[in-house]
């Protein structure tokens, strides 16, 4: 299918988006955002395996010197209308740490907690805090948050959010929907590196990190595309979709090639990237470990 509009953007400082054949300003008038996803800064859960029982992580001192570099080096600050959080402590501290200057300029702006873009497992470390005691310290610590997403049992990890591949892949086509439909220009994304490949159904280089592809703190930028794909690894999305594409700017700024891969060979890197979460002795939940282990030691 080709493309009815630019999903390509060479130039994100002003208005002008173009690809190798063709530009176009941007109209002001319905145009779904511009999408920065960010992986959260390190956690005391990313210091090794060991410390994956922790729950509710929050981010080390290294992570909150990663929010530093990455407030400075994000460039595009003031033209960001909103940032959507995972309501995980490692992401709202994220947030609030590396995009101060959003929340300087704008000292009305909340940023938005939104359940479906909590982390994939239920292993303790990527189950959240009860929505009473995440409530509580976000008063306490003065984070500006709208919970008004947020229920309460929305870390059970149960429905919507229980830890298989089925259920996370509805709900991250969910939240692209949900992102394309939102009236702001430019969104920040702070999420998890597992869900990310999810969300954005980009998988490739997914192994360069324990279970994910995304380094701490970094940011990558996206944009809606008209295409309306299947999902790749062939679960029925009824025919509701929406996908995104990188940027030619942020895959240059990666030090990739400006094309991203194609719908096919996401597939293959989708299958390689099970594989390899595999290799890495990775398990979609706790119940799969303990099966696994079981079997290990018959």
């Amino acid at each position: 299918m080709i493309p009815t509009r630019v999903v390509n953007s060479s130039f994100l400082g002003g208005r002008l988006y173009s690809t190798s054949t063709r530009h176009l300003y941007r109209s002001d008038i319905a145009m779904p955002p511009i999408i920065h996803f960010v992986r959260h800064a390190q956690g005391t859960h990313n210091i090794s395996l060991e410390h994956s029982h922790i729950p509710d992580p929050t981010i080390t001192e290294h992570g909150i010197q990663q929010c530093h570099e990455l407030e400075r080096d994000f460039p595009r600050h003031s033209h960001v209308d909103l940032v959507v959080s995972s309501p995980f402590r490692r992401t709202l501290y994220t947030a609030l740490k590396s995009f101060g200057p959003v929340f300087k300029a704008n000292p009305k702006m909340e940023m938005l907690l939104h359940s479906d873009l909590q982390e994939v497992s239920d292993f303790p470390c990527d189950v959240g805090s009860e929505r009473a005691a995440l409530e509580s310290e976000i008063r306490d610590e003065k984070v500006p948050a709208d919970m008004s997403l947020i229920s309460d049992g929305w870390q059970l990890k149960r429905g919507r959010h229980a830890p298989t591949r089925e259920a996370i892949t509805l709900r991250a086509r969910d939240m692209r929907c949900w992102l394309k439909a939102r009236p702001e220009k430019e969104i920040v994304v702070v999420t998890h590196g597992g869900l990310l490949h999810y969300l954005t159904e980009d998988w490739e280089e997914n192994c360069r990190c324990t279970g994910t592809g995304w380094m701490n703190t970094e940011y990558r930028t996206y944009e809606f595309t008209d295409e309306v794909h299947d999902d790749l690894g062939g679960i029925d999305l009824q025919g509701r979709n929406v996908s995104l594409v990188e940027t030619e700017e942020s895959r240059t700024r990666r030090g990739k090639p400006r094309s991203p891969p194609t719908r096919e060979e996401q597939r293959t890197l989708y299958k390689l990237g099970f594989e390899g979460w595999a290799a890495q002795g990775l398990c979609m939940n706790v119940a799969e470990l303990e099966a696994k282990n079981k079997t290990g030691t018959a």
